[in-house]
């Protein structure tokens, strides 16, 4: 007793020692990660849905995640021996004992902020900047996916819009046919210049090319923009159009635009319609499906869907966005995206949060 007691003491004494915070990061950053991702995606469903019936969206951002651990440990132990006591000298003899205890706890700490007044303002009722609808271009993202996502109107061309019920200019789609083509042929370039006031200038180039298919491509753009042939830089500004031959005048879309947008084409249940609960949006079942689909599909069911890229309960209804449909899961990936980009107000301060040493 007395060689295996004191070893498997120091040996708990030891292992009381040892950290516990290094082992919990391999886990606990994927966990809260996809926590987090999973839950945005939800909120912003389920704004999106709320806006079709005229409700208001609740934004909730989570500001901090603290993973708090404590482990408490005691180790105890005792021991004799002897060959003899008060009474009489006998045979040697060795007792002892140990004890063990420990506590462990998990108390994380997550801050959420509601966005409100001037951050609400700005961050979903401020039109996205037109230069970032060129870095998201510049990026790899389609033309034929972010304008008319983005853009409201681009040089008096108008998009279309399922909220207002207006039809796209065809000149609008053919000019995000030939931004496309020329992405892919990286005839087309942004820069980012500083003026003297400190702001910066998107400035959109044409590249020279060699193609002679190619050239007339960007010739046939800028003559849809009404933009002189023989410029190749030209800057790009927020606001209607000008008028002038030596621009590009984007009128981009807010967030709250976009969404509303996006409302608009929410599959909801007529009968929601036909009490007045839900706006009536731009969905006509009896209409034939447009060409390569719409770019974004939420569907409504009454029981929980089985497979969903992203599901919401609403008014005692799933509104859902099929996994199988990679189109709308590339549409709402990019919604996400815009969010984070059009962040464009000073947010406010993070809540000071102070953790205890041990925790």
């Amino acid at each position: 007793m007395s060689v295996d007691l004191v070893p498997a003491i120091l040996d708990l004494s030891v292992t009381a020692c040892t950290s516990i915070g290094p082992g919990t990061v391999s886990h606990d950053r994927i966990d809260y990660a996809t926590a987090i991702g999973n839950s945005w995606k939800e909120q912003t469903l389920l704004n999106i849905v709320k806006l079709r019936y005229a409700d208001m969206p609740v934004f909730l951002a989570v500001d901090q995640v603290i993973a708090g651990y404590q482990l408490q440990s005691a180790v105890g132990g005792s021991f004799t021996a002897g060959n003899f006591n008060a009474a009489l000298v006998g045979p040697f003899t060795a007792s002892g004992s140990a004890t063990a205890a420990g506590t462990y706890t998990d108390r994380p700490t997550v801050i959420y902020s509601p966005l409100t007044g001037v951050d609400f303002l700005k961050r979903l009722m401020t039109p996205v900047p037109p230069s970032s609808v060129l870095f998201v271009l510049q990026s790899g993202y389609s033309a034929t996916r972010i304008m008319p996502i983005m853009l409201e109107s681009i040089n008096g061309l108008n998009n279309g819009s399922s909220r207002l019920r207006r039809l796209i200019d065809p000149k609008f789609t053919r000019l995000v046919e030939l931004m496309q083509e020329g992405q892919l042929a990286g005839a087309i370039q942004i820069r980012i210049e500083p003026s003297k006031s400190g702001a910066e200038s998107s400035v959109l180039v044409f590249g020279p090319s060699k193609d002679p298919e190619l050239a007339a491509k960007g010739r046939e753009i800028k003559s849809l923009l009404g933009i002189r042939p023989d410029l190749r830089e030209l800057k790009v500004n927020y606001g209607g159009y000008s008028g002038r031959d030596d621009e590009i005048d984007m009128m981009t879309r807010s967030m709250l635009q976009i969404m509303l947008e996006f409302a608009a084409v929410v599959q909801v249940p007529q009968s929601d319609v036909d009490q007045g609960k839900a706006t009536p949006g731009s969905i006509d079942t009896r209409a034939p499906a447009a060409p390569g689909g719409s770019p974004l599909q939420v569907l409504v069911t009454d029981a929980q869907p089985k497979d969903a890229f992203v599901a919401v309960q609403y008014h005692e209804r799933w509104f859902w966005i099929a996994d199988a449909d990679i189109q709308s899961k590339y549409t709402f990936g990019i919604i996400m995206l815009l969010f984070s980009i059009a962040d464009t107000g000073v947010k406010g301060a993070a809540p000071v949060v102070t953790i205890p040493a041990n925790q």
